[in-house]
């Protein structure tokens, strides 16, 4: 279930990629209409399965405060700097840059348990430093290969993947993920509608394009959130996040496969470097 996640939100990175790029659709838009979406969806199943759960979340006023800043940091941030990190660079990039999320996370524990990085977290530090480097230089450090508002929203969106795995842990443990998500989505997604006005700025779609937002909505997002943190209930968080690595891995390859992505030999140094931080990081 894990690995399958990590796979739909690799090949849902490509699809954003393809939908920006093929039918000029704007990131919050995007954001928008598949935070609405998929909110209703997580709601629905909530209803069905966890409705006790569902009632008392939204009765619980105590519980709105932080349902709110997840909403907008969790949910909305991670959307909007993960979509333009990808319309700024390509799918792949974008979901490498978004694993440095473990070194904000590292970050937090050494903080808040007050003690250095250990020897292995030391050198997954130095080679995730050393691969960013590399993806944004392509080795000459006198050139900056990568877009520079690609590379900030790449980190901004690492930085707010971090809050992700920290913020809505006791919401999850209380209500449920089925109802946190639905929640949180939704007042993300009503949060931007007045900004985006879905309904005016839409993209004309055709057949292909229609199919598109079906796929980000219902298996890019519902289905890739759904079988991942199930899945990661099953196995815990150390296996998830080792294999939740195949989602780089499926972004990449259906970039270049399905988005004319190019990448140059310094570009998987640096994501293999990246993705052993994963490793070394725990």
């Amino acid at each position: 279930m894990v690995f399958a996640g990590g796979v739909l939100w690799g090949v849902n990175a490509t699809v954003s990629k393809l939908l920006m790029a093929d039918y000029q659709a704007d990131p919050l838009w995007i954001a928008c209409v598949r935070e609405l979406a998929a909110g209703a969806l997580f709601l629905a199943c909530a209803g069905a399965t966890t409705p006790k759960l569902l009632a008392g979340a939204v009765r619980d006023r105590r519980s709105w405060p932080q349902m709110l800043l997840c909403a907008l940091v969790c949910v909305l941030l991670v959307q909007v700097a993960y979509l333009s990190a990808i319309n700024w660079t390509n799918s792949g990039t974008a979901t490498v840059l978004q694993t440095l999320n473990l070194l904000f996370v590292l970050a937090y524990v050494c903080l808040r348990d007050r003690r250095l990085p250990g020897l292995r977290e030391g050198a997954g530090v130095a080679l995730a430093f050393v691969g960013t480097v590399l993806i944004a230089t392509g080795g000459d450090l006198t050139v900056l290969k990568l877009p520079l508002p690609g590379l900030v929203w790449g980190i901004v969106d690492a930085l707010a993947t971090a809050a992700l795995s920290i913020l809505p842990a006791r919401l999850i443990a209380r209500w449920g993920n089925l109802t946190v998500n639905g929640i949180t989505f939704l007042i993300s997604g009503v949060v931007l509608v007045p900004f985006v006005r879905p309904w005016a700025d839409a993209p004309q779609l055709d057949g292909m394009g229609v199919a598109l937002m079906v796929f980000t909505v219902v298996g890019g997002t519902f289905g890739a959130f759904w079988l991942f943190l199930g899945g990661m209930m099953r196995i815990g968080a150390m296996r998830a996040t080792m294999l939740g690595t195949s989602e780089p891995v499926a972004a990449t390859v259906s970039g270049v496969a399905w988005a004319g992505a190019v990448f140059a030999p310094t570009d998987f140094v640096g994501f293999a470097m990246i993705l052993a931080m994963v490793f070394l990081v725990r």
